[in-house]
């Protein structure tokens, strides 16, 4: 009998981490967990409540406001994507500008923080059946989980991904500035004290700077046939 498990991807700022998760997940029909979303959506909240001071935070006036909290995921069937909703607000198109971007490892390395969405992650996913994508959630929030990948990527490919996709969406930004915020965020993700990002023993490393995505899914439902997964 078919069982239902839980596929964990985690790698670096634009290695194509959420592109392959939701491509996994539309395949399998399983739910997909955008943990990067929800880091974006609280660091989106902070920015609106003027907690940020430069690169400064206010952590003891934002702690408070997490309990009221609420994030869902729903299928929005008008664009075919998973939307993202901070207490019934749909933000999704808000939390991927580059404002955003330049504060949410400050906010990812907060314990309290960490720990809610944590709570919500695993919350979502303990029917198993679903494909989140992280900086560690392998590690940390799904250990068990049955497949887990680490995704990674020549600096200059992961920025210009990264370029393209600020254009598409009218955000005036050079590449260098691009490039510069994507290193930044390599050195805090991979050296905060909380749930670094690192690829853990049991996790199959995938460098895509040369595949394309069909190339990166043939590669993961062999991994799952050849683990003698049964999905």
């Amino acid at each position: 009998m078919n069982r239902k498990i839980i596929i964990a991807i985690d790698g670096y700022s634009s290695s194509g981490k959420s592109t392959l998760a939701k491509a996994i997940s539309k395949k399998l029909k399983y739910k997909y967990i955008d943990s990067g979303a929800m880091y974006r959506s609280v660091t989106l909240l902070a920015i609106k409540k003027k907690i940020f001071d430069s690169d400064l935070w206010n952590t003891r006036n934002f702690i408070p406001i997490l309990k009221e909290i609420s994030l869902k995921f729903k299928w929005n069937k008008k664009c075919n994507q998973t939307d993202i909703f901070l207490n019934k607000e749909n933000i999704q198109s808000q939390i991927r500008s580059e404002k955003v971007a330049a504060k949410v490892s400050l906010i990812a390395q907060i314990p309290e923080i960490r720990e809610k969405l944590t709570l919500i992650q695993r919350n979502i996913g303990k029917n198993k059946g679903i494909v989140i994508d992280g900086r560690d959630v392998g590690n940390c929030v799904f250990p068990k989980s049955e497949l887990k990948i680490f995704m990674k990527g020549s600096i200059e490919i992961r920025s210009y991904r990264r370029y393209q996709d600020l254009k598409k969406r009218g955000e005036e930004v050079s590449y260098e500035e691009v490039k510069k915020n994507i290193i930044h965020r390599d050195i805090m993700d991979t050296s905060r004290k909380i749930s670094p990002l690192k690829k853990s023993i049991d996790s199959i490393e995938i460098d895509n700077t040369f595949l394309s995505i069909d190339e990166q899914l043939n590669l993961i439902f062999q991994l799952i046939k050849n683990n003698h997964i049964v999905i």
